[in-house]
């Protein structure tokens, strides 16, 4: 029998009621539980008051409500088809000849979607927001005065010292040997007033000093300058230079290919990008695999005492599938395993995983 359209809306509007009801919950809670981490961080911090601490939960909401999708839908699931279970309308559903993967398919369809949504749509929402609350990170709880940024033109770096600050543009960089090529360097007193140029055919990074080779300096007041070795004082490192390079979490998920382009051009490694963009990728076919996994616990008859058992049972999965995704995106990251493996075998195992329970539910 095949299901009809009324039953199966009616079908994935409880569903998506259900999971939307998780969602904000699990949400509400991340946000309250930020909020409070992120003013233990800011206490005594000059300058951070209560709306700026505030504002920085909620430019990082998003980004946490990303993380927990998976999770709202599992457990948004099992609620959901407990919910119908208890009711007695899966009852009266299979009584009537519909099939467990009929009445799946409705549900499977909106959970493709919500995948869907969340990668085209929502992720470059929490990309900005997250790229904001990091300036905001930046600026009033970690008091970092470094930013370098990668484009096609090169590697633009900011530094701030002592009695100013200043900007250094190379138009080629050897990442293992920290060296930059066609650099040039831009002087400032204070935060904006302009006080010279440097210019360098090579620059190498030392601790504690960019040192420039054959370089020329020019100021707004005098003639250009030749000096053999000129020292630029820096508190960075090689992974202090990487890491300032925007996080895939940072980036949409229509911007990631391009900037792994420009990233790997320019000599370092596009690894942890193309991992993410992978595993956002699969992320429709995830939360499909949920719902196979959260069908597999709620889809058997009601038994007394059996709400304890259905819950431990879906907090189990969660958790295990977290630590194993969290082992497996290691792994990918360390480049023990290729990319596709470390970004598809977390929804595969657990779509494969469901199937085999539900069939083993049908054919019982």
């Amino acid at each position: 029998m095949l299901t009809t359209p009324t039953f199966s809306n009616y079908v994935a509007r409880r569903y998506l009621f259900w999971c939307m009801g998780v969602l904000g919950t699990l949400a509400g809670i991340v946000l309250l539980l930020d909020f409070i981490e992120l003013l233990r961080r800011a206490a005594g911090r000059e300058g951070t008051s209560f709306s700026i601490v505030l504002f920085m939960a909620l430019f990082r909401l998003p980004n946490m409500v990303q993380k927990i999708v998976p999770f709202a839908v599992l457990f948004g699931s099992m609620f959901a088809f407990w919910r119908l279970n208890r009711n007695h309308e899966l009852v009266v559903a299979r009584a009537a000849g519909v099939s467990a993967w009929q009445f799946l398919l409705p549900v499977l369809v909106v959970a493709a979607l919500i995948g869907t949504f969340k990668i085209t749509l929502f992720n470059p929402l929490s990309a900005a927001m997250l790229r904001h609350y990091e300036q905001l990170e930046a600026r009033y709880i970690k008091g970092k005065s470094s930013l370098a940024a990668v484009s096609n033109e090169g590697m633009w770096l900011r530094q701030t010292v002592e009695d100013g600050n200043y900007v250094i543009h190379a138009q080629e960089l050897s990442p293992r040997r920290m060296e930059l090529r066609k650099v040039i360097v831009f002087l400032f007193e204070g935060t904006d007033k302009f006080v010279g140029r440097v210019d360098a055919p090579l620059a190498h990074l030392e601790r504690g000093y960019w040192v420039l080779e054959n370089a020329r300096v020019t100021t707004p007041s005098g003639p250009v300058r030749p000096v053999a070795l000129y020292k630029l004082e820096t508190d960075i490192t090689q992974e202090n230079i990487y890491d300032s390079f925007s996080p895939p979490e940072t980036l949409s998920f229509w911007a990631l290919p391009r900037f792994i382009g420009v990233l790997e051009k320019a000599g370092f490694s596009g690894l942890r990008h193309r991992l993410y963009w992978n595993s956002q990728l699969a992320e429709p076919f995830l939360l499909c695999a949920m719902v196979l996994v959260a069908a597999a616990f709620t889809l058997r008859p009601v038994r007394s005492g059996g709400a304890g058992v259905l819950i431990a049972g879906g907090v189990g999965a969660g958790l295990l599938l977290y630590f194993l995704s969290d082992v497996v995106f290691a792994l990918g990251v360390s480049a023990r395993i290729p990319i596709i493996l470390a970004a598809w075998s977390p929804a595969t195992v657990t779509a494969l995983l469901g199937a085999a329970m539900l069939f083993h539910l049908e054919d019982g």
